[in-house]
């Protein structure tokens, strides 16, 4: 477990080393503390066993319970499987909260922006209604969707989530959208949907899709091995670049990007707007289901046709 080699006995500097840097004062502070402590203990720390990190729980007991010829009794377990389901479940309950709070600030923009191109209140009903309708589609896929392993055509994914900021008055399809024909896999589609669902969540509360006149363009082209994929916000707000980038929404991006994309994101804030750049690794992006996206009907065909039913 601790990566030591067989020996008659241990003592606690060589196992000290192992212990993760960040940690090993903590770890030596309890374990000076266990001579006052009377009864059983237990302590959780990281150590560091070749390349791999290991979560570690000691459990023992104090006061120099059961102490023989100066050598302590007590035991070690991995708990590295609990600590990452643990860390996994605070990460999702922090994703749910963020993507909650951005819904209902979607909600209100969605409805200023349905006002400026209706006259009457059944014609703002009916908008804004199938505005709505258009954002719970688009949320499906920022989800993991069991039992869809079928592809999604990266054209009809990035429209799918864009539909709900277009405007259909005066500045109709001011949202453009350019990419080659190609599937995306269920699990790249739900990471690639969660980055475009933040940025179109920033751009509506202050890029170019929170005024009246901007206008987004979105298109990707396939270069060797890679998917690049540009964002380009024009006629909004003016932009600078933010001072802090350590936010959640940020780091979200980031993780969906790096870990499951397996690429990167640049974000330049230039006069005429914000240019976003991603960068994905087109076997990552394909997830290894190209084959199941064309047999049988696909993921995307039901996802549109639930959309023409919707809007009559």
């Amino acid at each position: 477990m601790w990566d030591v080699p067989p020996q008659s006995s241990v003592v606690f500097e060589e196992l000290s080393a192992k212990i993760h840097p960040s940690d090993r004062d903590r770890v030596r502070a309890a374990f000076a503390a266990t001579r006052a402590i009377v009864g059983p203990y237990e302590i959780d720390f990281r150590i560091i066993a070749g390349e791999e990190v290991r979560w570690i729980s000691a459990r023992g007991h104090g006061d120099d319970a059961d102490m023989h010829g100066r050598t302590m009794f007590g035991v070690f377990l991995d708990v590295t499987g609990r600590k990452h389901a643990e860390e996994s479940n605070e990460l999702l309950a922090g994703e749910m909260s963020h993507r909650v709070k951005n819904l209902l600030t979607i909600a209100s923009a969605l409805t200023t922006i349905t006002s400026r191109s209706v006259e009457t209140a059944a014609d703002m009903a009916r908008e804004l209604t199938g505005r709505l309708s258009a954002l719970g589609r688009a949320h499906d896929l920022v989800r993991p969707l069991s039992g869809h392993e079928e592809g999604v055509l990266l054209g009809d994914l990035l429209t799918i989530l864009l539909a709900p900021y277009d405007e259909k008055g005066a500045f109709s399809s001011r949202i453009r959208v350019s990419a080659p024909r190609m599937s995306v896999g269920e699990t790249s589609a739900t990471a690639l949907a969660m980055v475009l669902h933040e940025l179109a969540t920033n751009s509506l509360k202050y890029g170019c899709l929170s005024v009246e006149a901007g206008t987004l363009d979105v298109s990707a082209v396939i270069e060797d091995e890679e998917v690049v994929l540009v964002w380009t916000e024009q006629g909004g707000p003016a932009v600078a670049a933010p001072k802090d980038t350590s936010g959640f929404g940020s780091g979200l991006m980031a993780r969906k990007m790096t870990a499951q994309l397996k690429g990167s994101m640049d974000r330049e804030w230039i006069e005429e707007g914000l240019v976003v750049t991603l960068r994905m690794s087109k076997t990552r992006l394909l997830n290894q289901r190209r084959a199941r996206a064309s047999c049988g009907p696909s993921f995307t065909r039901r996802i549109l046709a639930a959309r023409v039913r919707n809007t009559g």
